[in-house]
């Protein structure tokens, strides 16, 4: 909470009270900096006649209207911030309205307290646009250590594989000389995820049936599946990074996790944003050596969505039909993450 500052609804009862006046100076030349997924820094210029007089700051702060909204959708309540007058920059953290990567614009008043309980304020300022910043490595390692609490035991692996379409394939082998390429990923999971919409990848599973070893023969993504073997993906030569960690309204969640090959342009993206894993010893999915000889194992009780950063050259497994169904209803292609579920939301945003 900034400075100690309540927080009130705008409306007309609560203005009704408020007497204008020009004396009080206008804020202008406002400026928003140290942004981040629940918090921002905010500061700005006023003539110094009268400036004694001021005793607090109005801050109104607003969800930016989306053009594609849906009209009929319950509307965030404009929020009006009353804060002490603080030196600035003057600090807004921790505010219930603040989510991560979300555009917002801000307005200012000063204002002087009576000794009736009234205001006198200053005109509004101009409106202001920003928007919230992605999570950081902190938030993300909340989102890690909660996966962790429900990932279950780990069962062995031996193949990554990635189901499209028969065209998909034919595409490859045509356009882009046999190797599937990165693609940026799509919106799916947390809404501040700093991988979403910027990191580049290729999908695959991991996930095998219980009884089987084996994967599944079912896929949500097309009758086509790549298969290869583990060790091509994921080796001593890779790092490992969590990603996100999200359900979709169902009882069953997923953990995306990133295999960059060490020293990568994926790499680097990664090395800075995401927190990276013990490839030998985590919760999720792991590479260790028995004999010589290279062992995977992956978590049982999430489903893991693995992103490979780098071009994968068919000619490195396998393209077969899968004789199982496409269960279309398991895609989370731009999935949007249920923001209630307590065991994979933490306490900023959503």
């Amino acid at each position: 909470i900034c400075c100690g500052a309540e927080y009130v609804a705008r409306n007309k009862s609560q203005d009704s009270g408020i007497a204008e006046m020009e004396e009080l100076p206008v804020p202008h030349n406002i400026k928003i900096s140290n942004i981040t997924c629940d918090s921002f820094k905010i500061s700005w210029e006023m003539d110094s006649k009268s400036k004694d007089r001021i005793t607090h700051y109005f801050i109104d702060l607003n969800k930016k209207e989306n053009k594609n909204s849906n009209k009929f959708k319950h509307k965030d309540v404009p929020t009006k911030l009353v804060a002490k007058a603080v030196p600035l920059p003057m600090t807004v953290r921790g505010h219930w309205f603040l989510s991560p990567r979300t555009e917002y614009t801000v307005a200012v008043q000063t204002a002087s307290k009576q000794v009736d309980g009234d205001y006198v304020v200053s005109e509004w300022s101009e409106i202001i646009e920003f928007c919230t910043a992605d999570y950081s490595k902190v938030h993300l390692t909340q989102l890690l250590e909660k996966a962790e609490v429900i990932a279950g035991r780990m069962l062995k692996f031996t193949v990554f594989y990635r189901n499209q379409h028969k065209e998909y394939f034919d595409y490859i082998r045509e356009h882009h000389g046999n190797a599937m390429q990165p693609s940026v990923k799509d919106n799916s999971g947390s809404h501040g995820s700093p991988i979403s919409g910027k990191l580049e990848g290729i999908f695959f599973s991991c996930s095998t049936e219980f009884n089987t070893g084996k994967p599944p023969q079912d896929s949500p993504y097309g009758r086509y599946r790549f298969e290869i073997a583990a060790e091509k993906l994921f080796n001593p030569n890779t790092n490992l990074y969590f990603g996100d960690f999200y359900c979709m309204y169902t009882a069953y969640h997923y953990v995306i996790l990133v295999i960059a090959p060490v020293g990568s342009p994926g790499d680097e993206f990664c090395k800075q944003r995401l927190p990276q894993l013990n490839s030998k010893d985590n919760k999720f999915l792991t590479c260790t050596e028995e004999d010589g000889v290279l062992v995977y194992h992956h978590a049982q009780d999430v489903i893991l969505e693995v992103i490979y950063t780098d071009p994968v050259d068919l000619s490195l497994g396998t393209v077969a039909e899968i004789t199982g169904h496409q269960l279309m209803s398991l895609s989370t292609a731009n999935a949007k993450k249920d923001p209630s579920c307590k065991t994979c939301n933490i306490s900023v945003g959503r």
